[in-house]
């Protein structure tokens, strides 16, 4: 995240090396990943590395960035529309049968956070924002739906939208850990519960 490429051939050899760090990560963890295997899968040079990253840390920063962005299109335009029950209940079922279908490769951001949260401080910061920037769409969604009165007043967004990731990357390990998709399903279904359980009790319209 060092220096930003001006060209389109520059954007390219960048994401190159982003694409490689990720894929080799994703094999090795960040710690097995070394430098030159990257660049070499890359087929870029240490200067370019220098050049655009840094270093070590940067890269995998920017791989986190990566991440985040391509989670987020994976899951448009639903993230942006959560501000209906049936729109939150179809984005639950839709991630989970999508993470069942890939083969339950885990959170790429959840995988990151568990090897280096606790190693790497500017690397956790970015992994709380994109953490955050995805909740918030959800948070959003909801204080929508409160200030439509689909919601009770005291019903509070942000730690609504906390409680359902919390609860979806929870699921999501254990999913991965027993290549099964109902710990997630289970996890997601007490979410949603939760957040119908601050449902705004709606009139009568018969009456």
């Amino acid at each position: 995240m060092k220096n930003q490429p001006t060209t389109g051939r520059g954007r390219r050899s960048r994401q190159k090396i982003v694409d490689a760090a990720s894929a080799l990560i994703d094999d090795r963890g960040v710690a097995g990943a070394g430098l030159d295997q990257i660049l070499t899968a890359a087929g870029a040079s240490k200067s370019q590395l220098y050049h655009y990253f840094g270093d070590k840390g940067g890269l995998v920063r920017a791989v986190v960035a990566d991440r985040f962005d391509c989670l987020v299109e994976a899951q448009l335009p639903r993230l942006a529309q959560l501000d209906t029950w049936t729109a939150i209940r179809a984005w639950m079922d839709e991630f989970a049968t999508q993470t069942a279908a890939s083969d339950f490769p885990g959170c790429p951001l959840g995988n990151l956070a568990g090897e280096l949260a606790g190693r790497d401080e500017a690397i956790r910061a970015d992994l709380s924002a994109c953490f955050e920037r995805w909740q918030a769409y959800l948070a959003q969604g909801l204080e929508r739906m409160r200030t439509r009165g689909e919601l009770v007043p005291d019903a509070e967004p942000e730690f609504l939208a906390l409680a359902v990731f919390t609860s979806l990357q929870g699921g999501v390990l254990l999913a991965r850990t027993h290549r099964d998709v109902l710990p997630l399903r289970v996890a997601l279904d007490a979410a949603y519960a939760h957040l119908r359980s601050f449902a705004a009790p709606q009139p009568d319209v018969g009456r």
